[in-house]
């Protein structure tokens, strides 16, 4: 597996409060070839600014 990259991908609906552990989460694996996905199903609450945050900050986001 070594050079392969995993993807992990989160749906995602009006989870802003959760959405940063979960990212911390993930982020904290050593693994160096990840990506990150976050569908957004046209969240009401701060679910897309969360990400975006998370993704400025994180190139595998």
């Amino acid at each position: 597996m070594e050079g392969e990259t995993i993807s992990v991908i989160i749906p995602a609906y009006n989870v802003a409060p959760w959405l940063p552990r979960c990212l911390d989460s993930i982020l904290a694996q050593t693994y160096p070839k990840l990506e990150i996905l976050v569908v957004d199903d046209g969240s009401a609450d701060s679910t897309w600014q969360v990400m975006e945050s998370y993704a400025a900050r994180d190139g595998r986001i």
